[in-house]
């Protein structure tokens, strides 16, 4: 099969050279090492050097994270707890408590948004930054290097850090470099630096694509690299040539330059206006069940909600509050309704209300592992697989009607 990938490899119409399609960019992948693990041992520093692992208290939950000791017995994020504790029977679980981990990942973006010109907040531990033409000033390792250290300094959290051409590879350089560690991958050794390595590593293979290219007797990416792109086209579809690209050290993926000022709103503009305060609730309500969907469907959460009212005589005020990264709509719309109760004070008739989430990071809900019963989280899962084969107004809250 090698034989085969090898020589028909000539012949493909989309091969792409890498030195040519590599734009020379110089992008740094920062990860912090078992976040909500580290987190709590900042909490609580009798926790260091012991399996640890956080998530729901019963056996009923779920792991959110664990430390590199209890992962040495097979534990793993996702895995009910009853399993994980009887992997590591001394294991010690903690509930997460998503408020300090939320602060704490906001510690840390504070201090890379002091220093890199550009940088995206990909998810709640996790920031890429594009620092291309640094190194005309400054050696681009060595300024990695010491943001990364000023991060450990200030927050306390070990954090590892990948340097490279592009996101992938900085990314996987990241991995290779846990924990608490630094790696730099230059263009020239790009390859090299990729053949040996599980097809796992590359980001956006998940079970069902390993499963596939395992049964193809694909397991490194020097294999994979090898595979004709139309073949992995006739597979797989877009998402081949994205996977071969990848496993050819190819990607031209952005930097996308975060900003708390992101977000996704809707907003009613009422026919007449009105001061019926249980109907504007119920509106308020139905408009966040919506967005907040859209949120779970681009796989964001939220760290801010704003209300907005407008007054018939046109007056529009607004009010938001800093939340925990969620994506939960019971969650969202206590906090909505709470900030409409506090702003709605004149008791005059309103021409429109609105609803605004923002400071949107990537990333799955993460509340939901840290509770003892997965009831809620199975209720949304249940509900956006209906929209999302049957449209969104398939199924909603009672209170929409």
């Amino acid at each position: 099969m090698m034989d085969t990938f090898r020589h028909s490899r000539s012949s493909v119409a989309l091969e792409t050279n890498m030195d040519e399609v590599s734009d020379r960019r110089t992008i740094v992948h920062f990860d912090l090492d078992t976040f909500f693990v580290s987190v709590e041992r900042l909490l609580n520093s009798s926790l260091a050097g012991r399996p640890v692992i956080v998530g729901g208290t019963s056996d009923r939950g779920v792991v959110a994270g664990c430390s590199y000791e209890a992962r040495s017995f097979g534990v793993h994020s996702a895995m009910p707890m009853k399993m994980a504790l009887n992997l590591c029977r001394d294991a010690i679980v903690i509930r997460g408590d998503m408020d300090q981990y939320t602060k704490y990942s906001r510690m840390v973006t504070d201090i890379i948004a002091e220093q890199a010109p550009v940088y995206e907040k990909a998810s709640i531990d996790e920031h890429y930054l594009d620092i291309t033409g640094m190194d005309r000033f400054f050696g681009s390792m060595k300024w990695t290097q010491e943001l990364r250290q000023r991060i450990i300094r200030e927050t306390g959290l070990p954090i590892s850090a990948g340097l490279s051409v592009n996101k992938t590879v900085s990314k996987i350089a990241t991995g290779e470099a846990k924990p608490n560690g630094e790696l730099q991958v230059a263009l020239p050794r790009v390859r090299p630096f990729l053949a040996p390595l599980s097809i796992r590593k590359i980001p956006m293979i998940g079970a069902k694509t390993y499963q596939t290219l395992r049964s193809m007797g694909v397991a490194d990416i020097r294999t994979l690299s090898l595979i004709p792109p139309e073949m992995m086209n006739k597979l797989m579809g877009k998402n081949g040539i994205d996977i071969w690209k990848k496993a050819n050290g190819i990607d031209t993926t952005p930097v996308v330059p975060y900003s708390e000022r992101k977000s996704v709103s809707t907003e009613t503009t009422f026919e007449q206006d009105t001061i019926d305060v249980m109907r504007m609730r119920e509106i308020l309500s139905t408009m966040i069940e919506k967005i907040a969907f859209s949120l779970r469907k681009q796989v964001k959460l939220t760290g801010c909600v704003t209300v907005k009212i407008r007054y018939a005589n046109f007056d529009t005020h607004t009010l938001q509050k800093v939340i925990p990264y969620t994506s939960f709509d019971h969650v969202l719309t206590k906090v909505a309704l709470e900030l409409f109760d506090r702003l709605y004070t004149r008791r005059m008739l309103i021409r429109l209300i609105g609803v605004r989430f923002s400071h949107l990071v990537g990333g799955v809900q993460q509340l939901n592992l840290f509770e003892d019963t997965p009831e809620m989280v199975n209720l949304y899962q249940s509900l956006d697989r209906i929209r999302k084969r049957f449209g969104q107004k398939a199924v909603f809250r009672a209170v929409g009607l």
